[in-house]
C-alpha cells in the first residue's frame, strides 16, 4: 500500500465531545504512523489550543491551524512556514458595530496570544486555560499587529444575518466561516484561505501525491479537504452537506471512536 498521508480534523472528528482524544484513537493513529503513514492535523483552532494533541500524538509533521491561515512545524523553523494574516483595522471596525451586529464578543488571535473586547466572555475552550487581564483586551494600544484570524459570537438566530453583513462589508479582504458546535462563533481569515490549500502544500512537502491524501472532517470548514483529498471521509455526526461531498462516511461518530474505527479497516492495521 501507498504511503498515506491521513489529515485529520479535531473537534468533533479526532476528539470526542470531552475534546479529549481517547486511549483507542491515539493507539490507532500511532499505529498508521509505525506502518510508514503521515497523519497531520488540520484545524480551525489556533495553535495554542491544538498543540498538546500534537504532542500527545508525538507527530513530526507540518500542520494546519486557523483553517490555513497558519502553516507550520511546530518547534523548528522550516522553509515551508506560512502565516496569512488580516489588517487590524478590520477588527476595529467591527468592534464599533458591535451593538448593530449582535455581537456578544470580538477577538482577535495570533499564534502566541488573543485580545477579546470583554472579559465577561471568555471561555476558556476557546483561547486559553491561563484567564487573560488587561493586556489581552481588544484595544489599539494592545494589538499592534495584524492577526491571523478574528472570531466574532452572537446568538444562532442572527449567524447567518451576520456572517451575511460581515461578508457585504469586508468580503473583498477575508472569508468568513461558521464554527461547529452549539454556539455560533463566525471566524474570519484573509481571502481565500481553507485547510485544503494548507494540506496540499504538507502534502508537496511530504511527497504524497493528491490521490494518496485521506482526510476526515465533520464541519463545513472541511469541504475543501474533503472535496480535495483522494479519500475523503465524512464522521457519522458530520454535516448534511459535508457527507455530500465525502466519498465515504464513518460508521461511528466521533464519541464513539469512530475516526480510529474507519482507518484500522482502510489502512488495514
Amino acid at each position: 500500500m501507498n504511503k498515506k498521508l491521513i489529515a485529520i480534523d479535531l473537534d468533533g472528528t479526532t476528539l470526542n465531545q470531552d475534546s479529549m482524544i481517547t486511549a483507542k484513537t491515539e493507539e490507532t493513529l500511532k499505529k498508521a504512523i509505525n506502518a510508514g503513514h503521515y497523519v497531520s492535523i488540520a484545524t480551525g483552532r489556533p495553535f495554542r489550543m491544538s498543540y498538546q494533541f500534537y504532542q500527545q500524538l508525538q507527530l513530526k509533521t507540518p500542520m494546519v491551524n486557523f483553517n490555513g491561515a497558519l502553516v507550520h512545524i511546530p518547534n523548528q523553523r522550516w522553509a515551508g512556514e506560512k502565516e496569512t494574516s488580516i489588517n487590524r483595522d478590520i477588527a476595529f471596525e467591527i468592534l464599533a458595530q458591535k451593538k448593530q451586529l449582535n455581537l456578544n464578543f470580538i477577538a482577535a488571535e495570533n499564534r502566541e496570544t488573543f485580545f477579546i473586547d470583554s472579559l465577561d466572555f471568555f471561555d476558556e475552550k476557546i483561547f486559553a486555560s491561563t484567564r487573560p487581564g488587561q493586556k489581552n483586551i481588544l484595544s489599539p494600544k494592545n494589538l499592534t499587529t495584524d492577526p491571523t484570524s478574528l472570531l466574532v459570537r452572537t446568538e444562532k438566530r442572527f449567524a447567518e444575518q451576520v456572517s451575511t453583513e460581515l461578508t457585504r462589508q469586508f468580503g473583498d479582504y477575508v472569508d468568513v466561516r461558521t464554527w461547529g458546535g452549539p454556539m455560533a462563533i463566525l471566524e474570519i481569515v484573509s481571502k481565500g484561505i481553507e485547510k485544503a490549500k494548507g494540506v496540499h502544500q504538507i502534502a508537496n512537502y511530504l511527497e504524497i501525491e493528491q490521490k494518496d491524501v485521506v482526510a476526515f472532517g465533520d464541519e463545513h470548514n472541511d469541504l475543501e479537504l474533503l472535496e480535495y483529498a483522494g479519500w475523503g471521509v465524512a464522521m457519522a455526526n458530520g454535516t448534511e452537506q459535508l457527507k455530500g461531498v465525502a466519498n465515504d462516511i464513518t460508521e461511528q461518530t466521533n464519541q464513539e471512536d469512530g475516526l480510529a474505527a474507519y482507518l484500522e479497516k482502510l489502512l488495514k492495521l
